[in-house]
């Protein structure tokens, strides 16, 4: 696992948390943050699975 993908599940992990928190406590705003940093992760995930994948296609073509 990359440097980046770790940092992109770090990310999920926090926003679940502060989602969860705001749910628990009312606070719309800590929940609204802990969606978008949660979602932000899984976005930043799917780069680094898409960069990945071309990196192994073209490491294949190369071969």
């Amino acid at each position: 696992m990359t440097q980046e993908k770790f940092d992109a599940k770090l990310d999920q992990v926090a926003g679940g948390i502060k989602e969860a928190a705001g749910k628990v406590t009312g606070d719309k705003q800590l929940e609204a943050e802990g969606t978008a940093e949660k979602l932000g992760g899984k976005i930043k995930e799917g780069i680094e699975d898409a960069k990945a994948t071309v990196k192994g296609a073209i490491d294949s073509l190369l071969k």
